[in-house]
């Protein structure tokens, strides 16, 4: 077999390791137009604050491609995909032939349409190592920041900075904070800890025009930087995909194989959409631990032992400034709500199971409800008092449960 993967990400690895616990002597090669080996990428914001150092970024050993027999082509971009013809096209002209193809392509940032924001030099989008470096070479202690967005990109960039410059202010457009993961209650709590180093947020006054260094705000207000973060999104690469043919939507369809409607082309990562576990949708859910698990999955279908992963969920394991945040599921049913000083704990049911959290700083047992939603655990005639309050401490009567909740959350947390 001739395999070729495309991406040298999480997705990636996970592919690359799955098609080895299956297929010991097929050919893999490997391009990524990225020059880094494979690192990971949620910690450019804690390289960028010096938290990190560059060996700690990688997210396997310098003798991994080595050990797996991976043939790497790096700083090369894929720009075409033939399926018929079963090749992929390369930057620089070589075509290369595949009985296998995954296509692990990642996201790019989203440039919002500001009036002159394309012809200003101190504007930089945050998303991979490369970006953080050209950031990092563009900020001092006298440096005023404004960053557009206050999602999970925003806010990380932002932590990374705090302390290294000036002052920050972050634009969103939205009522609040991280709008697609936090409700009202947890924005305003984890706002207020943020505000404590230095941050100032502005809602609701969308970026309109961009003029040297001036920002000028829909309202009319005017913010003077020094350097200024895109940090509006992601759109998900579905080009070679959707070009060659395949099935698009906002990511690429995927199976729970992750094949594409493509013939031996496979995808993972953020660049598609998979099934949601908890409501039944499909979603793009640009996480690392679902972007591996898929792509592993997939390596081990491309080499002949198939295997599904039908457990996406979207899921966040984040901290901003000490303070540590996590979110699981849909926020769809009846809440519990428990709201003291510092911490914050919001449970969602509906039809005798939990389908959602959103935890900050009191995050102990965030695997166990982790796996009581990804299993899809029965909580009929459970005290959930005991639940909401010490899971760790609930025996379930139902053997096979116990056992899917040990395995998912570690019970014993």
């Amino acid at each position: 077999m001739n395999y070729v993967v495309i991406g040298n990400s999480a997705a990636a690895v996970g592919c690359v390791e799955g098609i080895r616990k299956v297929d010991a002597t097929g050919a893999i090669t490997l391009i990524s137009d990225e020059s880094h080996r494979a690192y990971s990428r949620p910690l450019i914001s804690y390289w960028l604050s010096g938290k990190v150092d560059d060996e700690r970024m990688y997210y396997r050993n310098e003798d991994f491609y080595e050990k797996n027999h991976v043939k790497t082509l790096l700083g090369v971009r894929v720009t075409a995909l033939d399926a018929a013809a079963k090749t992929v096209t390369l930057s620089d002209g070589t075509v290369l032939p595949y009985d296998s193809l995954m296509v692990a392509t990642g996201s790019r940032p989203f440039v919002p349409p500001i009036a002159g924001v394309q012809d200003c030099p101190q504007a930089v989008t945050f998303l991979d190592w490369d970006s953080a470096r050209r950031l990092k070479g563009m900020v001092n202690k006298k440096s005023r920041v404004v960053v557009l967005g206050a999602g999970l990109i925003g806010l990380k960039v932002t932590e990374g900075l705090a302390g290294h410059v000036a002052g920050i202010t972050v634009v969103e457009m939205a009522a609040h904070l991280m709008p697609s993961v936090l409700d009202d209650d947890s924005a305003a709590m984890l706002q207020r800890h943020i505000e404590k180093n230095g941050v100032s947020f502005i809602y609701e006054d969308p970026a309109a025009k961009v003029s040297g260094n001036l920002l000028t705000l829909g309202s009319g207000r005017e913010l003077a930087f020094d350097v200024l973060v895109l940090a509006a999104g992601v759109r998900p690469n579905v080009e070679l995909v959707r070009d060659a043919g395949g099935t698009v939507n906002r990511g690429i369809i995927v199976n729970s194989f992750m094949q594409t409607s493509l013939p031996d082309v496979y995808a993972a990562g953020d660049c598609v959409e998979a099934m949601d576990v908890v409501s039944g949708a499909r979603k793009i859910m640009a996480l690392l631990p679902n972007a591996y698990m898929q792509g592993e999955a997939a390596g081990k279908t491309m080499a002949g032992a198939p295997e599904g992963f039908e457990k996406s969920m979207p899921m966040n394991a984040i901290g901003f400034f000490g303070m540590p945040l996590c979110t699981a599921g849909d926020y769809d049913g009846e809440a519990y709500v428990k709201i003291e000083e510092d911490s914050f704990k919001k449970l969602f049911f509906k039809d005798d199971r939990l389908v959602g959290y959103i935890l900050i700083s009191d995050v102990d047992r965030a695997g166990i409800y982790t796996a009581l939603i990804r299993e899809k655990v029965d909580l009929k005639g459970v005290d959930l008092e005991l639940l909401r309050q010490r899971p760790q401490l609930m025996l379930f009567s139902n053997k096979a449960d116990r056992k899917r909740i040990v395995a998912g959350g570690s019970i014993t947390q």
